[in-house]
């Protein structure tokens, strides 16, 4: 091994090391539901397994949707609301329909467990576990989900407009995660999300077709894999065309399949390829891609984190028996 790849080794082990505790805040509890309803993360892992053994896909799925939950009034579910006559929800707004899917799956869960614990469970904490079982079952590390998450009653399309598009450049999608309280490397760490799933033709395609004035194809998209993005995505943009996220492990949940892409131009959206755009970001895409593990560990912390944006603790939580709907 060469002095270069030892200093690597050890400098990942350091790091891991150092990342590898996760405290939870003091009015989420990891462990919630032991005394409440003991099978209640075992149920929802079925459920996920479930869907996950019919379509890979799902993983992802659920992954996004608890970070749309997230960053929207915090960790409340309100994703999962309907809309309504009078009411356009968080789901039905563009940055969610037809992209964002698997709520029968949590619908599924919860119809188990409201059976069996009536009114205890929340839908938000359902999300939260589902999302963990997601990254477990795609091959990435697990980690302790603090539990006792309220639900929200309100859930706006509107409110939508504070995600991040997959045309948002680095300096964008730094300060909408900063706003949230997560440092520029954390954002890097929590896109390597992107490395399981898949995305519609129609979130890329002014790379391919449309990117300036004076260049239709984005120069930093490497040009054999834009060719090939090219024969799946002919223009006309079919709201239908799908492609994987990261062709060379769609299903699991690495680092060298994201980072390193990104390193080879590959990355599929601009806010993708924009992570390598500086030394600074380009460093963090480096190590990631160069030490895996340390990527999962620091994955599983930035996701806990995640989980505990805003939450509803306390005499303020409410349950809703259907996810759906408000109470």
């Amino acid at each position: 091994m060469s002095s270069k790849r030892v200093l690597e080794v050890l400098l990942c082990v350091i790091v891991v090391v150092a990342c590898s505790s996760v405290k939870s805040e003091a009015h989420l509890q990891v462990g919630f539901y032991d005394s409440r309803c003991a099978d209640a993360e075992s149920i929802v892992k079925q459920e996920v397994a479930k869907a996950f053994n019919d379509d890979k896909g799902f993983a992802a799925a659920l992954l996004r949707m608890h970070f749309h939950d997230c960053f929207i009034r915090g960790c409340d579910g309100s994703v999962l609301i309907d809309s309504t006559s009078d009411n356009v929800a968080e789901k039905d707004s563009p940055a969610n329909n037809p992209s964002l899917r698997g709520f029968d799956i949590i619908d599924n869960a919860k119809t188990r467990l409201e059976s069996l614990c009536a009114g205890v469970v929340s839908c938000a904490d359902v999300l939260a576990f589902a999302a963990r079982d997601s990254i477990v079952i795609t091959g990435g590390i697990g980690y302790k989900v603090p539990a006792g998450r309220g639900d929200g009653s309100i859930s706006l399309a509107s409110d939508t407009a504070n995600l991040a598009p997959p045309t948002f450049n680095l300096e964008q999608l730094t300060a909408v995660f900063a706003a949230k309280g997560f440092t520029q490397e954390e954002m890097i760490i929590l896109s390597g999300s992107h490395t399981i799933g898949r995305s519609h033709c129609t979130a890329f395609s002014n790379r391919l077709y449309n990117f300036s004035l004076t260049t239709p194809q984005d120069p930093s998209l490497d040009p054999a894999y834009a060719a090939t993005l090219k024969q799946l995505c002919p223009p006309g943009n079919d709201p239908d065309l799908v492609v994987p996220m990261d062709p060379s492990s769609p299903a699991t949940l690495d680092a060298g399949g994201y980072y390193g892409a990104i390193l080879k131009s590959r990355g599929l959206f601009t806010s993708d390829q924009t992570l390598n755009s500086t030394v600074d970001s380009a460093n963090i895409v480096k190590q990631n891609n160069a030490c895996p593990q340390q990527w999962k560990n620091k994955f599983a912390a930035a996701m806990v984190k995640m989980g505990k944006l805003d939450v509803i603790t306390g005499a303020a939580r409410d349950v809703r028996l259907n996810c759906r709907v408000v109470n």
